[in-house]
């Protein structure tokens, strides 16, 4: 299902997708064609884009790419598959409860969780805000340990 997403492979790419998108959400999936996690979120993306069209859009950016290092240390992607959302070329935040705000970590469990996900963003981006309330149940949010170099 990936083939049917748009790949950005270049740094003025990336930056052509958040510059105008407008009015929609843009889904950006940091991750790597070879890995299973990323296969899997892919196949998820690929099945949702046509139902979230009218408010999102969704792209795979490939963290091995030497232009996207920029953006891969901008948003710290340390951890594969990481999905940032963007808004009118605004960074959106998701407070899921977990450290990271800034981006989602991992697969999503289901086509509609995503679907969820994406429209909880796009509602609260119509009404002015930077950082919304994830709305899937704790048990749907993946967890993982935040490690710290040089502490």
């Amino acid at each position: 299902m990936a083939y049917l997403l748009n790949a950005l492979t270049k740094k003025r790419e990336v930056d052509a997708a958040i510059r105008d998108t407008i009015d929609k959400v843009l889904v950006l999936r940091f991750g790597r064609a070879s890995d299973a996690v990323c296969l899997q979120l892919d196949d998820i993306l690929g099945k949702s884009a046509r139902e979230v069209s009218k408010f999102a859009a969704v792209a795979l950016v490939d963290v091995d790419s030497e232009d996207a290092q920029v953006y891969v240390k901008y948003f710290d992607i340390t951890l594969i598959p990481s999905t940032v959302f963007f808004f009118n070329a605004h960074h959106m935040k998701m407070d899921s409860g977990t450290a990271d705000h800034t981006k989602w970590v991992g697969a999503f469990h289901r086509k509609q969780d995503f679907i969820d996900v994406v429209e909880a963003i796009y509602r609260g981006a119509m009404k002015g805000k930077l950082i919304v309330n994830c709305p899937l149940p704790p048990e749907r949010i993946p967890r993982y340990q935040l490690l710290y170099k040089d502490i």
